[in-house]
């Protein structure tokens, strides 16, 4: 019974066995040649390989690298006989990671040492001890006062959240997926240092962000810096080279095995690689292209699916009141790397997709119902236009004293960590005579005295609009307005009183499906990617997967000025031929008429007859 147990549980008792053999086990198996690998076969009762292993020159520094497909191609016909090895080599493979992770800092004793944090969307998390010592920075802590959903506090009353408590998410899902992709597939080598760069840049690849997230680079920034090409990514990265500098963490990085080339990798998945050349086919020098797939998992270029969105979905949708439908939990368990075109791709099974299409219908429906809400457009325009008028006044001092304005506070990280949405109240509360138009404006805000919404439209086709076509269209709606109309408005029109609100709704790409850049595995072939296709999914998908939205603002808030306004944009939006505007704040009522020869069928709207109405 005991030779029978030995045989089928071959390496059951490993630690007593690796003292049994001095020959090969008084030495590290990487250094095994290979009469120390038929030995270590010997050992265990597998002398029938032994030839085939000696043809092949099997030493020890790639016997754990075998695969079964290897096994069976060097001639290991019996399946019995391949399943334990590929025991063996699994226990071969833990050797190999104690001793590198004893080597660099990530030994047995590390989980004593982890710091738990318990955040209402993951639950209990563990996190690693650099990341701790990170989190522990003020360049860090400032995210705890960046709201993550910029002015949608002022709508959503429970949008309380910040990027801090984001970036933690993030850099635990980073964590959970590759340590899945490690264990589920060994032959990708993936280290513990790798695991540690992937939740490194998931923690902080939100450093970056300006007072209230997106409303900054989204709204503030092209407002006041016209032309100028700034991404809130390339300032997380010069807020990371900052954290490590300014805490002196170079030698607690190399203390966990991490040197130049890992921050290296870390930025890189941050803000993509930091030279570009068109001649070379991989422009990453963190890591090389054998492993490119861990650079889909904190910002996935390709398709989008990431840990990121996982987390601000979730969060987003607990905070804001908004089910989802997507199961992040799903795609980690059914995650697989498999090469496709030449480069390894993070796949997931055939039948994911449908979990797939909701994350993206997901995303959809949070920018629909609160990041493009009305009102919080509204808000975070309002916001912007205060921050506009405070920017020559407002001075921030950046290194060796040098002052910086709101709009430049970016180019100096001194300066930049002094930016948080404290601004919104250091304007409101201060005495600065220079300040006063800000101050009005944010005091509406706060009275709840905001601009309204006149109408909005859906162009047929999508309109390339640049600030300078707002300000025409703005003009051209203001010419339409009659004599006979602005007795009903308190005085004249100007076209300085309408906001053209330009919005783009997409899945994540534009007007490209998302899921045609996802690749896919059948259960009876996990190593062969395949495509599928939307219609061997669902005839209820989407047939378009973008549009556009055109809305009007007023800033001006009388009845009467709302109701003309909103007849001017209906005569504006005939004249474009564009459908009739929905979704405003005026009150008016509309009458159809008939003309002879033009019969209304029943179900249409009133684009049909558009050119009949009268006011």
């Amino acid at each position: 019974m005991a030779a029978l147990k030995r045989k089928s549980e071959p390496f059951a008792d490993s630690e007593e066995a690796w003292e049994k053999k001095p020959k090969a086990m008084s030495m590290s198996f990487k250094k095994w040649g290979v009469e120390e690998v038929c030995d270590f076969l010997t050992q265990n009762e597998l002398d029938a390989v032994i030839p085939l292993f000696k043809a092949e020159a099997i030493s020890g520094s790639v016997l754990p690298d075998l695969t079964e497909e290897q096994l069976a191609k060097i001639g290991v016909a019996c399946l019995g006989t391949r399943l334990t090895i590929l025991q063996i080599i699994k226990h071969l493979q833990g050797k190999r990671e104690e001793e590198e992770a004893q080597s660099n800092g990530f030994g047995t004793s590390l989980h004593l040492h982890l710091k738990v944090f318990n955040d209402p969307i993951h639950g209990h998390i563990e996190l690693h001890p650099l990341c701790v010592r990170i989190i522990d920075t003020p360049q860090f802590q400032r995210l705890r006062y960046l709201k993550q959903l910029g002015g949608a506090y002022y709508v959503f009353p429970g949008a309380t959240h910040n990027r801090f408590e984001h970036s933690i998410g993030v850099c635990y899902l980073a964590g959970r997926l590759v340590r899945e992709l490690k264990d589920r597939q060994p032959e990708l080598k993936i280290t513990e240092q790798d695991i540690l760069c992937v939740q490194i840049a998931g923690l902080c690849h939100d450093l970056g962000h300006g007072p209230y997230s997106h409303l900054w680079d989204g709204l503030f920034i092209p407002m006041v810096r016209q032309g100028i090409k700034w991404r809130h990514e390339d300032s997380s990265v010069k807020m990371f080279d900052y954290l490590v500098e300014d805490n002196d963490l170079k030698p607690i990085f190399e203390e966990y095995g991490l040197g130049e080339r890992d921050r290296v990798f870390i930025k890189e998945q941050i803000a993509g690689p930091q030279e570009r050349d068109v001649q070379q086919g991989w422009n990453y020098f963190g890591r090389k292209e054998q492993k490119s797939f861990l650079y889909e998992v904190v910002a996935n270029k390709r398709n989008g699916i990431d840990v990121d969105k996982w987390d601000y979905f979730e969060r987003d949708c607990y905070h804001l009141g908004i089910n989802s439908i997507f199961d992040h939990n799903r795609f980690i368990k059914f995650a697989r790397v498999i090469r496709v075109d030449g480069h390894l791709q993070i796949c997931s099974r055939d039948k994911e997709v449908g979990n797939l299409y909701d994350m993206f219908h997901t995303r959809n429906v949070l920018h629909r119902r609160a990041y493009q809400h009305k009102v919080n457009r509204i808000v975070e325009i309002m916001m912007a236009e205060a921050f506009a008028k405070a920017d020559p006044h407002f001075d921030l001092e950046g290194r060796d004293g040098k002052t910086y304005h709101l709009s430049n506070a970016m180019e100096d990280v001194v300066a930049y960590t002094k930016l948080n949405d404290s601004l919104f109240h250091q304007i409101l509360n201060s005495h600065n005579p220079n300040l006063a138009g800000a101050r009005d404006i944010l005091r509406n805000i706060e009275k709840r005295v905001l601009y309204k919404c006149v109408g909005q439209t859906v162009p047929k086709a999508e309109l390339t609009i640049t600030k300078k076509d707002t300000e025409v269209f703005a003009q051209e709606i203001c010419d339409i307005v009659t004599p006979d109309d602005l007795e009903e408005a308190e005085r004249p029109l100007r076209a300085e009183d309408f906001l053209l609100d330009v919005i783009n709704l997409d899945y994540g790409m534009k007007k490209k499906n998302p899921i045609d850049n996802v690749r896919f595995y059948k259960k009876n072939n996990p190593e062969v990617a395949i495509r599928v296709r939307k219609d061997q999914v669902s005839q209820l998908l989407p047939e378009t997967f973008a549009e556009q939205l055109l809305r009007i603002y007023c800033r001006r808030t009388d009845p009467g000025t709302l109701n003309v306004t909103r007849k001017a944009f209906i005569k504006w939006c005939i004249k474009k031929d564009m459908p009739l505007p929905k979704g405003g704040d005026a009150v008016l009522e509309l009458t159809p008429v008939r003309t002879l020869g033009c019969t209304q069928r029943p179900g249409t709207d009133d684009m049909t007859h558009k050119k009949n109405l009268q006011f």
